[in-house]
């Protein structure tokens, strides 16, 4: 049961406000209130400010907060469906009053990543803002989603790359690669180095070899998987390290240490790539306006 107010006599609130309950849900669903903020484009003290505001006029905690995580109370819990239910209600109904004039079928084609990563937003945001278009989404490696544009097996296709060495496209995130381990961890010392990667056609296979290569560091690919949840996976059971964006590090995967002499690996990319139509140019169009997609 949600807690009873604290103070008897208040004036009950007239209303929540709207960007107060989108503020909350980001910091649900990215687990911290800095990433919410870059998500809502609003400053770290002004998004702690919205939630302040809410559990003032609720009269009660939304979050626990600790040095590493922030979960929500009981009553954040029942909060959460309702500001669902309010914010999908308020662009529903923007939706009637500003129908797309975009309809048809979209086919678009992303690695397992950003399939369970960056499509699931767009897709939710785009059935919201464009109800008339059909979203048809085939998943396979980097190198395969970009080629399947130019192919003509899909309209639009988003990827990880490295230094555009895939494709051109429109640059939509960057962020840098490191070399990640098991916190103490012995795969490190192995002889060959133990890697784990994903497929051939993976930007991020392509760069970490060839960074071990140019280093002439010998190393076997010991753990292979199509996602970098498996990747992980390997690294948290210390068969092997991985060269991931940083932001795939966890309480329990580290850096590796400058001392085992690792050569730099080069920034990661997510771009998106269209055929040139209407509806693949107002696509880009929204993820570069919410970047918080990414």
């Amino acid at each position: 049961m949600v807690q009873e107010n604290e103070t008897k006599g208040l004036e009950q609130p007239r209303s929540l406000s709207l960007d107060g309950l989108r503020t909350f849900v980001e910091i649900y669903e990215t687990g911290s209130f800095r990433k919410a903020a870059e998500r809502v484009y609003r400053s770290p003290s002004a998004v702690s400010l919205h939630i302040a505001k809410l559990e003032t006029a609720l009269q009660t905690r939304l979050f626990e907060r600790d040095a590493r995580k922030v979960t929500l109370t009981e009553a954040g819990g029942v909060l959460l469906s309702q500001a669902r239910r309010l914010l999908a209600l308020q662009q529903e109904t923007i939706s009637l009053f500003h129908r797309s004039a975009l309809s048809g079928e979209l086919r678009v084609s992303a690695p397992h990543d950003l399939g369970i990563s960056l499509l699931p937003r767009l897709l939710k945001e785009l059935r919201a803002t464009h109800p008339d278009i059909r979203v048809n989404v085939k998943l396979g490696s980097s190198l395969a989603v970009a080629k399947a544009v130019e192919a003509g097996d899909a309209d639009l296709a988003f990827f990880n790359d490295v230094a555009g060495g895939i494709a051109p496209g429109q640059v939509l995130y960057e962020e840098s690669m490191q070399w990640l381990m098991c916190d103490g961890g012995r795969a490190i010392e192995s002889t060959p180095l133990a890697l784990a990667t994903a497929e051939p056609g993976c930007a991020w296979r392509e760069a970490a070899i060839s960074a071990l290569q140019d280093a002439g560091r010998d190393f076997a690919i010991a753990y292979t998987s199509d996602t970098s949840m498996g990747q992980i996976a390997a690294l948290r059971s210390d068969l092997a390290i991985a060269a991931l964006p940083l932001s795939l590090k966890h309480t329990d995967l580290v850096v590796v240490p400058d001392t085992f002499n690792l050569p730099q690996l080069p920034s990661t990319q997510i771009r998106a790539l269209g055929d040139g139509s209407e509806m693949t140019e107002a696509v880009i169009s929204l993820l570069l306006q919410k970047a918080a997609f990414v």
